[in-house]
């Protein structure tokens, strides 16, 4: 059983692309978390009618990452073997990286397949920005560095293994870095899949505001990864500022529901 995981929140106009690009490979279920909608993205969605597309409505926004966590509950109870993740604003045309995702965990036994967004080094510019100088310090605290790079299950699609999915708590999947580090601290195979430069994803673009707040949110997951690696308290800390972006607007009550058994 092969799953894709598709968060969506006001994708209209893109969703449609992101699910026949996925309709059209080996999955065998596409799990589509739309929240806190306010468009036309669950009609889209549904107007295209795909016998394996199952979708999950939240009228409320669970926040950035949470409907991850949401997809490996549904894809934990399927009995899923590959768990690939895809963002719902991903319109590029990158299926045959997927099938690599897929192969690395099927073939290659990875357990946690990445995609390695970056296969030059960043310009200066990019450089300047601290989402690369986390990423990589991250990498280099699970001393993965070498083998991975810059690759981080926050940015890009990934895979993961029925292994990985059943080891690792499921709320954890709400921030993706620490997912990482979890994967390394239970000696969990970790390497690069394939690899699809950064605006060959077509992502949407969006404001300053926005990417202010992601900078903020990726430093400060990189920053708690670090600390669940190392065993100390989680914190979100770095010389004096606290690195919250959207972590704040995370429903972990709404995914906490979720995930309690009846």
């Amino acid at each position: 059983m092969i799953c894709a995981i598709v968060p969506a929140k006001n994708e209209s106009g893109r969703i449609m692309t992101v699910l026949q690009n996925l309709a059209l490979l080996p999955i065998d279920h596409i799990i589509l978390i739309t929240n806190g909608c306010r468009d036309s993205t669950v009609y889209q969605s549904l107007q295209l009618r795909i016998p394996k597309l199952q979708l999950i409505y939240f009228y409320e926004p669970l926040g950035i990452d949470v409907p991850r966590s949401i997809g490996a509950k549904v894809a934990q109870s399927l009995g899923s073997d590959v768990v690939v993740f895809v963002d719902g604003d991903m319109v590029g045309t990158f299926g045959k990286n997927l099938i690599e995702l897929i192969d690395a965990v099927l073939v290659d036994k990875v357990d946690m397949a990445l995609t390695n967004c970056y296969p030059l080094p960043p310009r200066h510019i990019e450089k300047c920005n601290p989402t690369f100088k986390w990423r990589s310090l991250l990498n280099q605290t699970l001393n993965l560095e070498n083998k991975i790079q810059l690759s981080n299950p926050a940015h890009g699609p990934h895979a993961i293994s029925k292994k990985l999915l059943n080891t690792i708590s499921l709320q954890e999947f709400a921030i993706p870095p620490v997912t990482l580090s979890l994967a390394k601290i239970h000696n969990l195979k970790i390497a690069i899949g394939t690899t699809i430069p950064h605006y060959i994803l077509g992502s949407s673009v969006k404001g300053s505001v926005h990417a202010n707040k992601i900078i903020d949110t990726i430093v400060g997951d990189c920053i708690e990864a670090i600390t669940v690696y190392e065993g100390k308290p989680r914190n979100r800390q770095w010389q004096n500022k606290s690195y919250v972006g959207y972590h704040a607007e995370r429903r972990f009550d709404i995914l906490d529901e979720f995930l309690t058994p009846v």
